[in-house]
């Protein structure tokens, strides 16, 4: 493996590997990091898929080269990798790991500082999404079986080529691929420690186990659980105070009592036999017994729509920038009118609050647009503690007071309860992506704008509709 060849524009990445190994594969990809900064418009907080080792300067994204292919793009900060020739020679190691439940490297960049991993593009989202964030649909239970045995497949793939350890393994480096089939992240062998600490992030092959019953803890009970707290969720209990009360009884107790035991038996790093993976795999093979229906029905999984910065907003596009002077315009402009969809009272109510309290907010409105943004703070704050009607927009001008105030946590806090009295504002989402973003909080801020967008977008339909 110690091949490799620069990118061309037509070149289309290498496809699913489904062997093991092979020896007519695709040499690694050298990239450069122009090649990857116009792939991923300049590493965009819009093409943001994911954060490694729950380390912000570690960050996956989505890219789109030339030929229209999609590639995952991985950024390590600039202390990780001193040494570019281990970086490549490891970058090397891992592409040559070829299974259909890891997901392929196909390049990497290693320019200067610079140090960036390229893999296959998984459209399915991560294994946390799909269990812990949607609202409207559970996971199957035969679908969780068979996320524990792929990734169970993949460990031990890995160790079989000499990968024992894996960084920090958790349900975010789960990811679907096109036909809702789970996959390991294959970003997850680049980086080993020597910390010998069990449940916070050690790669040790002990430590690996320890993870995969904390993911094993996750499938049971549809939470997230940290690694640290894994023990203790399942020690002392049994299946019937763990298991997710979402799935309605729809599991077998017996299967369930069998994934119960290995994760146990998992977070028991001290014990030997829990790094024997050829074990875990055997037995969590005898419980995949919904084999004919394809795992993208049973995931319900809908068809991605791209964002595109075309289709931004002008609120959008400010936002994806972190302008906050031109958010604040459109805020000026904005008034008070998405207020009208959810301030209703009477006209006692109106009387009332007219004489003081809206004499109040008119001065906070006045700072606002003055840009004194900590009187406006001050006036707004008097409003708000005095109020009896809510008004989003005050919650949304006064988040954007704490932004330009340096004050993100505030921020974020208004933007939620604008979000709480306004669910499907986009306002109110677009301002958490901002405040997330300054607290360094970037897949859930990417994830907020996208929310943002998709609501935009209904309301536009819905007027268009009306």
């Amino acid at each position: 493996m110690g091949c490799c060849h620069s990118l061309s524009s037509g070149e289309v990445p290498q496809q699913r590997a489904h062997q093991n190994h092979g020896e007519g594969d695709p040499p690694l990809t050298k990239f450069s990091f122009s090649d990857l900064n116009v792939a991923t418009e300049n590493f965009s907080l819009k093409n943001v898929v994911s954060e490694s080792g729950g380390e912000s300067s570690n960050i996956v994204y989505k890219g789109r080269l030339q030929n229209h292919g999609l590639i995952a793009v991985k950024k390590f900060n600039n202390m990780a990798w001193t040494d570019p020739k281990t970086f490549v020679e490891k970058a090397h190691r891992v592409g040559g790991i070829k299974h259909k439940r890891l997901v392929n490297l196909i390049g990497y960049c290693c320019e200067e500082n610079e140090r960036l991993l390229v893999a296959e593009f998984m459209p399915n989202d991560t294994l946390a999404k799909h269990l812990f964030r949607r609202k409207n649909h559970t996971m199957e239970w035969e679908v969780r079986l068979k996320v524990a045995y792929s990734i169970a497949e993949a460990l031990d793939c890995c160790s079989s080529a000499g990968f024992a350890s894996y960084n920090n393994l958790s349900a975010y480096s789960i990811l679907f691929d096109e036909n809702g089939d789970a996959c390991l992240s294959c970003f997850g062998l680049m980086k080993e420690t020597n910390n010998d600490r069990k449940t916070t992030g050690s790669v040790n092959p002990e430590s690996v186990m320890f993870r995969f019953g904390t993911i094993l803890v996750d499938l049971l009970s549809g939470k997230p659980i940290p690694p640290s707290h894994a023990h203790d969720m399942i020690h002392g209990k049994n299946v019937a105070e763990l298991i997710d009360p979402n799935l309605k009884g729809k599991f077998s107790a017996d299967e369930a009592t069998i994934v119960f035991k290995l994760a146990f038996k998992c977070l028991q790093y001290e014990d030997r036999e829990s790094r024997n993976t050829k074990h875990i795999v055997r037995t969590l093979e005898t419980l995949q017994t919904k084999t004919d229906a394809p795992s993208y029905a049973m995931l319900e999984m809908a068809h991605h729509r791209e964002l595109s910065s075309n289709k931004l907003s002008p609120l959008g596009k400010a936002c994806l920038r972190m302008d906050l002077t031109a958010i604040h315009k459109i805020l000026v402009i904005a008034e008070y009118e998405d207020d009208k969809e959810v301030v209703e009272f009477s006209f006692e109510e109106w009387m009332e609050e007219a004489k003081d309290i809206q004499e109040v907010r008119k001065h906070g409105d006045q700072a606002f647009l003055e840009q004194d943004f900590e009187t406006a703070i001050n006036c707004y704050s008097q409003f708000i503690d005095s109020r009896r009607t809510a008004y989003p927009s005050v919650y949304a001008r006064r988040s954007l007071c704490y932004l330009f105030c340096n004050q993100p946590d505030r921020a974020l806090h208004d933007g939620m309860i604008a979000q709480e009295v306004f669910p499907d504002w986009p306002t109110a989402f677009y301002l958490q992506s901002v405040a997330l973003s300054k607290l360094n909080m970037i897949t859930d801020s990417a994830d907020t704008l996208k929310e943002a967008t998709l609501l935009e977008a209904k309301r536009h339909h819905r007027k268009q509709d009306s």
